[in-house]
């Protein structure tokens, strides 16, 4: 559906539940999201707290490193850590930007939970039961919370700019 033509005097309204930010009001959000459910901010949490775990992880890896621990291969283990460092900062994008209720963080969070399940369950039954509880206990929260009805309705912005027509 389109709009009639307007001559540059006849600035048209944008329609309402557009999905565009109200130019006016430099609002962020749009005019039909309502506000945040807590579904949203426990599941950006979760993503939140992988993402420090990880960063973690690279720290005492870098440590390691740097301490002089045994590596099969430098460079191998240098690319390891770099990974590392590289998925804790795109799980804090996609905690960051799943709580301001942008679409594309919903994929990454569930492709998260889906590693940390994989990883999880071997942990679990691999004799780290502890471990293993606290790896999958949130990963299966946020995974049943990231198909909530409010959870999809809020985190359905697309990024970009209003239409240019």
């Amino acid at each position: 559906m389109s709009r009639p033509p307007g001559g540059p005097s006849d600035p048209s309204p944008e329609p309402e539940g557009s999905g565009f930010p109200d130019r006016e009001s430099g609002s962020e959000r749009p005019a039909y999201a309502g506000p945040r459910p807590r579904a949203v901010a426990i599941i950006s949490a979760i993503v939140a707290a992988e993402a420090a775990a990880l960063l973690a992880a690279a720290a005492w890896y870098g440590f390691q490193l740097v301490a002089g621990a045994p590596v099969l291969s430098f460079w191998g283990a240098v690319f390891t850590l770099a990974l590392l460092l590289a998925f804790a900062s795109w799980l804090s994008a996609v905690a960051v930007f799943l709580y301001r209720g942008f679409r594309w963080p919903r994929a990454g969070a569930l492709v998260a939970q889906l590693f940390v399940l994989t990883i999880g369950f071997p942990t679990l039954t691999g004799g780290y039961p502890l471990a293993g509880a606290a790896m999958l206990i949130p990963a299966a929260v946020a995974i049943v919370l990231l198909f909530d009805k409010r959870v999809i309705s809020f985190a359905s912005r697309a990024a970009g700019a209003p239409p240019a027509l």
